[in-house]
């Protein structure tokens, strides 16, 4: 028995142990499980401490706005997965995106973004943030040289998802870290559809990685969350303006996607194997114009995805011979996966993403993004891979 205070049980541990183990310290009661504090406030010990605590002199928790247990557990799980210094976690993806960008940038500061986010990632960033002086940059996620033509003196953040949500394209990271070291700017990545599970941005010169919960973290498709992790530095300015504005997580959520952590590893695992079955046999079905996957190896990111990542992920789509009217009988003839515009469930989803996901970006930012009228997207769930072919083959046999 080793009786040394100094010693970390955790140290060196493997990504399925952190998973499980990390931040959970038992109360007096000798819980197994994270304990839930449903508790709004907390009570001090007499004036003095309440001073110190909401100075910050004195750590420990104020207010669960921006202090509480069950959250911070969840915080430091996901920095530990992470390889970050410390996260701080928001009521969900986009608010984590929001509060990013409030907390570093200023009027007149600029972003160079990939058109290949999220739909609504465009629209935060194009609509909203430009009222209040900050100006987006889209470029091709994949250009080096677009992105290097984009960069102002005024630059300070690169932000981006890889792969990209639902064509699956996919960035080097370490060049763009180094991109953005090069021009004093911040390197902000969106692993939502990798989880560190399958990959590590920060690990590859990221300065903040940036998560929806709400998808695989979760994994079962409950609760929203998001969450921020890299240097501290950064992540407590992030902190500041949530404790300021009250885009704040829910300890309820926070202790279910504690829960979905603990299982992270192997769904992932799962998730990509069924995907590449998937993606493989939808390549041979005759409806069906052409596969985004990051696993198969024609995919022109292909070897970048495999030399940063474990595996290729849960994700896919792919474009249907014909239009909007052909898509929507292929998704309208399944009978069990759920047409719904969440991913990283247990369930397979399908979805339009032009008329869904992207149907807040305009014509031409549709066209620039490859979202086109056939394309339909599938988050691959847990199912047994043979049912999830035999429904997708009856909705392909709708057109």
């Amino acid at each position: 028995m080793i009786d040394d205070d100094s010693y970390d049980p955790l140290a060196g541990a493997g990504l399925d142990t952190l998973a499980i183990r990390t931040g959970h310290v038992r109360t007096a009661e000798g819980e197994h499980c994270e304990p839930l504090f449903l508790t709004s406030s907390y009570v001090f010990a007499d004036s003095a401490e309440a001073a110190a605590r909401f100075s910050g002199e004195q750590p420990g928790n104020v207010y669960s706005r921006y202090t509480n247990p069950t959250v911070r557990i969840f915080e430091e799980r996901i920095a530990a997965l992470e390889g970050a210094e410390q996260a701080v976690a928001t009521s969900s993806g986009m608010a984590a995106i929001l509060s990013t960008c409030i907390a570093l940038l200023q009027v007149g500061d600029h972003i160079v973004c990939s058109r290949s986010v999220f739909g609504t990632t465009t629209v935060l960033l194009d609509k909203y943030l430009s009222r209040f002086g900050i100006k987006t940059t889209f470029v091709s996620l994949t250009d080096l040289d677009e992105w290097q033509q984009a960069i102002c003196a005024e630059t300070k953040i690169l932000f981006l998802e890889t792969p990209s949500n639902p064509l699956c394209d996919v960035a080097d990271l370490s060049a763009l870290a180094a991109l953005a070291q090069s021009n004093e700017a911040l390197l902000v990545v969106d692993n939502c559809l990798c989880t560190p599970a399958l990959q590590q941005p920060l690990k590859l010169g990221a300065d903040l990685v940036i998560h929806s919960a709400t998808k695989y973290i979760d994994g079962q498709g409950r609760c929203m969350g998001g969450v921020v992790a890299g240097r501290s530095e950064l992540v407590e300015e992030v902190l500041s303006f949530i404790r300021s504005a009250g885009p704040t997580m829910s300890p309820f959520n926070a202790w279910v996607f504690l829960k979905g952590l603990e299982t992270l590893r192997l769904r992932m695992d799962a998730h990509s194997a069924s995907a590449l079955e998937l993606a493989q046999w939808l390549q041979q079905q005759p409806q069906v114009e052409q596969v985004f996957y990051t696993g198969l190896t024609d995919h022109p990111g292909h070897a970048i995805a495999a030399k940063q990542q474990r595996a290729f992920g849960g994700v896919l789509s792919f474009r249907v011979k014909g239009g909007r009217e052909q898509a929507w009988q292929v998704i309208d003839g399944t009978q069990m996966l759920s047409l719904t515009a969440n991913l990283g469930d247990a369930k397979t989803t399908i979805v339009h993403p032009a008329t869904t996901t992207h149907g807040r970006l305009t014509d031409e930012q549709k066209a620039e993004t490859g979202i086109t009228e056939n394309l339909i997207r599938i988050a691959v769930g847990l199912e047994d891979i043979k049912d999830i072919k035999a429904d997708l083959l009856r909705g392909l046999s709708a057109i």
